[in-house]
C-alpha cells in the first residue's frame, strides 16, 4: 500500500442501528473498488469485516473492524462498527477515531434508535455525517417515506444528494443531484447513464426532483455569503460550487446528505464511492483537535505531518496468538516502526516495534504513518485511551467517554483449578472493551462480571473459551443479604465439659443491643473479677466469630452491640477456648431472642429516559417496590427519574428499560444502605439462601 499525504486520506465510521446494512455495506465498497474479488455475506460468514468467531457463529457484528483501502488515488480507513446496544463501546471508538460518520439507515425500516445513537454521538464528538439508506432494492422500501422521515427527525441539514427513480414499485434508474444525471445498473454493479426521469416515469417525479434541487440548492447557499447572493438572486450553482458547498457544509456540520445505494445489486456504490472522494472532508480540513499539556493548558493539535508526535489509541485487540493490537490514530507528526514514544498519561517511554494496515483480519506491514493516518501497533503496553507523544512536546489527548456496565452475571469455572485463567482472560478482554467490569463482591465472595447486557456478557464468557481455553457458567449474582436484632436481650452462655483430667469451663453474661454499626460493638462492665480481663479477647473473638452467620439464614450480622456484664471462671479448667465457646452459645440464644430480621441493599436509582416513557417506568418501578423521589427535565424530552430501589428488584431492569424505551433509556445504580426485608418475602428469601447454602 503506498503511503498518502493527509489530503488523501478519509477516515469514515460505519454506524447504525442493527440490521440496517453497515456490514453490507463495506463489503459493497471494498468489492466495487477492487480489494476482494467476491462480496462476502455476513449471513454466509464470508464478510472480510465481520471475521471474529463469534460474529462468524451469531452473524452479528462484535467488533469494530478496520479495512484500508485504496481508491482513485486516496486512502479510505473505513471503520465497521457494531448496531447492538451491547457493544456501544465499539461505536464510540469507531467514531473517535474517524472523520465522517456514514449511519446506514434501511429503506424498508426506517429511522430506529441505533441510527439516533449513532448521529448524537457523531454530534457529540463533532463529527461531520452523511446518511446511507440501504436496502433500497427490497420489495418494502420507500426512500422519500425515510427521506422525510430523516428531515423530520434530524431537521433541516438533511440533503438528499443521490435518490432512486421508481415506475411501478420498482427502482428504474438512480439520480445524482449534483450531477444532474441519472444511472441504472447492469447484474454487474456497473452504472450504465440514462434519460432524466420525466412526468411519464412517475406522476410527481418532476415536481420532486424540483424540491430536491431547491432543498440541495438552499441547503449549499447557508455555507458562504458568495453563495447565498447567488441563490437569492435565482441563479443555479455550478456542479463545482454545489460539490465544494456541500463538502464545507458538511465539515461545518451544516449539512448531512443523504445517498441511497443496494449492496447486494451493487446499485449506487460507485456513486458512494465518488461522493466519499468529493465530499468527505479529509483530516486535515477538520476542526484541530485539543489536548492538556502536563500543566493541564488546553493546546491545539494540528493535522499535519511536521509537528511532533502525538497519536491516540483508540481501540485494543487480545489476540492470544499474535498478542496486543493498538488501533492508533496518528493526530500529528509521524509514527515510525522500531521508534519510541511518551506515554503521556504515565510518561513511561512505549517501543513501537512493527505497525500494520489492516483490511479485516489481513495485515499489510508499512515501516510509518502520517498524520491523519490509522495504523496498528502490535504488543505495546499502552491501553485504549492513552496517548503517544513525541518526547519534545508532551500532550495528552482527552478520554472517551463510555456508558457504565449495568448489568451482572456471576461467573464460575466449571472445570476446577481454571480461576486464574478466568482472572487473566477476562482481563484480557477487559482491555479491548472498557464497558467490561470483572469483581469480587466483598460479601458474597462471588466473581462478578459486569457489562451493557445479557449478550454483551454471553460474548466476553464466549471469547473465554475460544481465545483463552476457559468454560464458565454464569449464573444470577447472589444478593449480599444481611441480619441484625431489634430488642435489648440478656443471656447466659455456660460451657462445661469434665472428661477426668483436665476439663473445659467458661461462662459469661451478656446483653445484646441493636446499635448502628457495621462491625461488632463490644464493651465489658464486669465487676469483682467475676471473669478476668485475660479472658476478655477470648469472649470477643467468640462474638466477632459468631457475627459473620446470624440465626434466620447464616448473613452476617450488623448493628449490634455486645456487653460483657458477668460470668464466672473455674481455676484450673478455665480456658480461652472455653470463654470463646460460651460467647458463640450466649450470641446464638441472645439473637433469637433479641428479634432478629433480615436486612437487603438498597440502591440509589437514576434513570434517564424520553418523556413519553416515565410513566411506564415509575408503574415498572413501584412493581418493583421502588419509592420514587422525583423528576426532574434534563434535554428536551428526556426526563431524569430518581429512585430507590431494593437491588433483589434490579437485575433484569436493564432489559426491562433497553425494551421500553427501545434502546433510547440509560441508568445509573448504586449502592446505598440495608433496609428491613418485608415479611411478606423472609421465607422465599430463607429458603432461596438455605439451597445456596
Amino acid at each position: 500500500m503506498k503511503y498518502y499525504d493527509v489530503n488523501k486520506i478519509k477516515n469514515i465510521a460505519l454506524a447504525g442501528h442493527n440490521g440496517s446494512g453497515k456490514t453490507s455495506l463495506a463489503e459493497a465498497l471494498l468489492y466495487k473498488a477492487g480489494v476482494s474479488d467476491r462480496l462476502g455475506k455476513t449471513a454466509d460468514g464470508t464478510a472480510i469485516c465481520d471475521y471474529d468467531s463469534e460474529e462468524i457463529k451469531r452473524k452479528i457484528s462484535i467488533n469494530t473492524s478496520l479495512a484500508s483501502f485504496e481508491y482513485s488515488d486516496f486512502k479510505v480507513n473505513l471503520l465497521d462498527t457494531p448496531g447492538l446496544f451491547d457493544f456501544a463501546s465499539e461505536m464510540i471508538e469507531g467514531i473517535r477515531a474517524s472523520d465522517t460518520v456514514m449511519i446506514t439507515v434501511s429503506a424498508k425500516s426506517g429511522v430506529k434508535v441505533g441510527a439516533r445513537k449513532a448521529y448524537d454521538e457523531a454530534v457529540k464528538q463533532g463529527k461531520s455525517k452523511m446518511f446511507v439508506v440501504t436496502k433500497i432494492d427490497d420489495k418494502d422500501a420507500n426512500f422519500f417515506n425515510v427521506l422525510t422521515e430523516l428531515k423530520t427527525v434530524f431537521g433541516p441539514t438533511v440533503c438528499p444528494v443521490v435518490v432512486p427513480v421508481i415506475q411501478n414499485g420498482a427502482i428504474v434508474s438512480y439520480v445524482n443531484l449534483i450531477e444532474m444525471k441519472a444511472y441504472k445498473y447492469d447484474a454487474k454493479g456497473n452504472a450504465i447513464e440514462t434519460d432524466m426521469p420525466t412526468a411519464e416515469i412517475s406522476e410527481k417525479f418532476e415536481y420532486r426532483i424540483e424540491g430536491l434541487i431547491a432543498a440541495v440548492s438552499e441547503a449549499v447557499a447557508e455555507t458562504s455569503d458568495e453563495l447565498m447572493e447567488k441563490f437569492f438572486e435565482g441563479e443555479p450553482f455550478t456542479q463545482k460550487e454545489l460539490i465544494d458547498g456541500i463538502h464545507a457544509g458538511m465539515n461545518k456540520g451544516i449539512i448531512t446528505p443523504v445517498v441511497c445505494t443496494s449492496a447486494t445489486e451493487l446499485a449506487g456504490i460507485d456513486m458512494l464511492l465518488k461522493e466519499i472522494e468529493l465530499l468527505l472532508p479529509n483530516p486535515g480540513e477538520v476542526y484541530a483537535a485539543e489536548a492538556y499539556t502536563p500543566a493541564k493548558d488546553v493546546v491545539e493539535v494540528k493535522c499535519a505531518k511536521e509537528d511532533p508526535l502525538s497519536a491516540f489509541i483508540f481501540k485494543t485487540i487480545a489476540d492470544p496468538f499474535v498478542g496486543k493490537m493498538s488501533m492508533i490514530r496518528v493526530m500529528s507528526g509521524k509514527l515510525t516502526s522500531n521508534s519510541e514514544a511518551v506515554v503521556s498519561s504515565t510518561g513511561n517511554v512505549e517501543k513501537i516495534g512493527k505497525l500494520f494496515t489492516l483490511c479485516g483480519k489481513k495485515q499489510i506491514e508499512v515501516s510509518y504513518a502520517e498524520a491523519g493516518d490509522i495504523v496498528v501497533a502490535s504488543k505495546i503496553n499502552a491501553s485504549t485511551g492513552d496517548t503517544l507523544s513525541d518526547a519534545s512536546r508532551i500532550i495528552e489527548l482527552p478520554a472517551m467517554e463510555f456508558p457504565k456496565p449495568c448489568y451482572s452475571l456471576a461467573v464460575k469455572a466449571k472445570a476446577q483449578g481454571d480461576e486464574a485463567k478466568i482472572s487473566s482472560g477476562i482481563q484480557r478482554i477487559i482491555e479491548e472493551d472498557p464497558t467490561l467490569s470483572y469483581t469480587q463482591d466483598e460479601n458474597t465472595k462471588e466473581q462478578i462480571l459486569s457489562g451493557l447486557g445479557e449478550q454483551h456478557i454471553e460474548v466476553a464468557a464466549a471469547k473465554l473459551k475460544t481465545k483463552f481455553g476457559v468454560d464458565v457458567a454464569l449464573s444470577v449474582p447472589k444478593i449480599a443479604y444481611k441480619e441484625t436484632i431489634r430488642k435489648k436481650v440478656k443471656v447466659e452462655g455456660k460451657h462445661k465439659k469434665q472428661s477426668g483430667g483436665h476439663g473445659q469451663y467458661g461462662h459469661v453474661w451478656i446483653e445484646f443491643e441493636p446499635c448502628v454499626s457495621d462491625e461488632l460493638v463490644f464493651e465489658e462492665k464486669v465487676f469483682g473479677g467475676a471473669v478476668p480481663k485475660n479472658y476478655f479477647p477470648a469472649v470477643q473473638k467468640g462474638l466477632e466469630d459468631s457475627v459473620k452467620k446470624g440465626v434466620l439464614a447464616g448473613c452476617p450480622v450488623v448493628g449490634l452491640k455486645a456487653i460483657l456484664v458477668d460470668g464466672s471462671y473455674h481455676p484450673v479448667d478455665s480456658s480461652e477456648m472455653a470463654f470463646k465457646t460460651a460467647a458463640s452459645i450466649a450470641y446464638k440464644e441472645g439473637l433469637r431472642q433479641a428479634d432478629p430480621v433480615m436486612l437487603e441493599p438498597i440502591g440509589e436509582l437514576k434513570v434517564t429516559a424520553p418523556d413519553d416513557n416515565t410513566g411506564d417506568i415509575m408503574g415498572e418501578l413501584n412493581k418493583r417496590r421502588g419509592r420514587v423521589l422525583g423528576m426532574e427535565p434534563v434535554s428536551h424530552g428526556v426526563t431524569l427519574i430518581q429512585a430507590e430501589v431494593p437491588v433483589r428488584e434490579m437485575h433484569d431492569f436493564a432489559m426491562y428499560l433497553r425494551q421500553t424505551t427501545r434502546g433510547l433509556g440509560s441508568f445509573e445504580f448504586d449502592f446505598m444502605r440495608y433496609e428491613q426485608l418485608p415479611a411478606n418475602l423472609l421465607t422465599e428469601v430463607i429458603s432461596a439462601l438455605n439451597l445456596d447454602n
